[in-house]
């Protein structure tokens, strides 16, 4: 017999009813998923959910569909740290198109505030993944699941919400509007002492964003072995503020063009007041670049999810302003469009322009601090830097590339195909 530790309440507003559920963890390492949905089915839609404190155990994919409604998360959801049984496609959810990824935790729906107040969200275990694809290839669309989907969301509000040990990618927002996080902190560190000094946490992305429209990124926090914030295909109207980055490879936007028969479009996108973090090296060796952009090239190498190639679009009106980088190890930004390319392959035809970089400090251990290598088929125009402030090595002298680039503005040395 199925056990619930919940309370349903009413609360009489003139001639309206306010429904309130109120949640509290079985405890013992006993299955809380069906006392979870329980309640979201009762008053997900039009009332509030309260989650005391404490752990939840999920034990199977989890769709809530939220309407009108408030849900106030003061626990985590404990995913059973089980990969063999997460990588059962059956046992994930296909609702993130690009490369295929899978989900255990959605959410759709319109008008709702989701709050963990700082004090809840989502521990997936990652520990136990990062240490079973130790010797393990990886590839994306393999089944590793996304910890938090938002798909088919308008108007939704994600409030102080806590990731800790995503397996995989920590956020994805897809085919949604009009949604704001504010306050997002996504752990990806590696406790085991068999993997030191090793980036034994690939793909764990704070966040992908993707077939979305007026998303806000407030107030994150992303510790990750790979892009901090990714910017995928038809995102528009983004905003990140307030963002600090603690290892991985810096902010993406792309891959683009990785599907032949879509065109891709990013537009009016803005980072605004990034740190990026070296972190303790035995921890996470990596802490790669400020922002790189990147696309595949015009000839098609198989299917996606692992291959692909040949889609056009355009990436316009992105700025990136008051980054400060702490020791990176590659290019601070970068610019290029032969992901996954080989030589001979036509080039791509989706174009770069109106990028614009501003009061940009902090250092680098590359000489190449400015990398921008565009497509000879679609030159890039209008790439502005003003205040661009940030130091190579001691003692060598700095180097700026722009190759296929139609007008640069502000870079403090010539920007030219060969850097000198």
């Amino acid at each position: 017999m199925m056990r619930l530790c919940w309370v349903l309440s009413f609360v009489f507003i003139g001639h309206a009813v306010a429904k309130t559920c109120t949640v509290r963890p079985l405890g013992h390492g006993r299955d809380d998923t069906d006392q979870v949905e329980a309640a979201i089915a009762r008053c997900g839609q039009h009332g509030t959910t309260v989650f005391a404190p404490g752990e939840y155990n999920i034990t199977r994919k989890m769709t809530w569909d939220l309407v009108d409604s408030k849900v106030d998360l003061h626990g985590y959801l404990n995913f059973k740290p089980d990969p063999e049984y997460w990588l059962n496609a059956s046992n994930t959810y296909r609702v993130v198109f690009i490369q295929s990824q899978a989900s255990w935790f959605v959410i759709t729906g319109h008008d709702f505030t989701l709050d963990a107040h700082n004090t809840g969200g989502i521990n997936g275990n990652g520990q136990t993944w990062w240490s079973f694809y130790g010797n393990r290839s990886r590839s994306d669309g393999d089944g590793r699941p996304i910890a938090f989907t938002l798909v088919n969301v308008t108007r939704g509000v994600v409030r102080d919400f806590r990731i800790e040990s995503q397996p995989f990618w920590c956020n994805t927002v897809a085919m949604s509007r009009d949604v704001v996080y504010d306050g997002m902190y996504c752990n990806a560190t590696n406790t085991d002492p068999l993997y030191k000094g090793q980036n034994i946490v690939p793909n764990t992305d704070g966040i992908n964003t993707y077939r979305s429209d007026n998303v806000s990124l407030l107030n994150w926090d992303i510790t990750c072995g790979d892009d901090c914030l990714a910017i995928k295909g038809n995102s528009t109207n983004i905003l990140a503020r307030n963002v600090t980055c603690r290892g991985g490879n810096g902010i993406a936007v792309g891959s683009l063009g990785q599907y032949a028969n879509l065109s891709d479009i990013v537009d009016h996108v803005e980072f605004e007041d990034v740190k990026l973090l070296r972190l303790d090296p035995a921890v996470q060796p990596n802490m790669h670049s400020g922002v790189y952009l990147k696309t595949w090239t015009g000839t098609v190498h198989g299917e996606p999810p692992t291959g692909g190639g040949g889609g056009g679009g355009h990436v316009s009106n992105v700025i990136s302003r008051n980054f400060q980088l702490d020791d990176l190890d590659g290019n601070p930004v970068h610019l290029y469009q032969t992901n996954g390319g080989h030589s001979g392959d036509a080039p791509s035809t989706l174009q770069f322009s109106n990028l614009t970089f501003i009061n940009w400090s902090g250092t680098s251990r590359s000489t190449k601090l400015v990398d921008l290598e565009c497509s000879p088929a679609v030159p890039c125009p209008n790439m502005i830097f003003e205040g661009f402030e940030v130091t190579g090595p001691s003692g060598k002298t700095a180097e700026y590339i722009c190759s296929n680039v139609v007008n640069e503005r502000g870079l403090p040395g010539p920007c030219t195909a060969t850097g000198s």
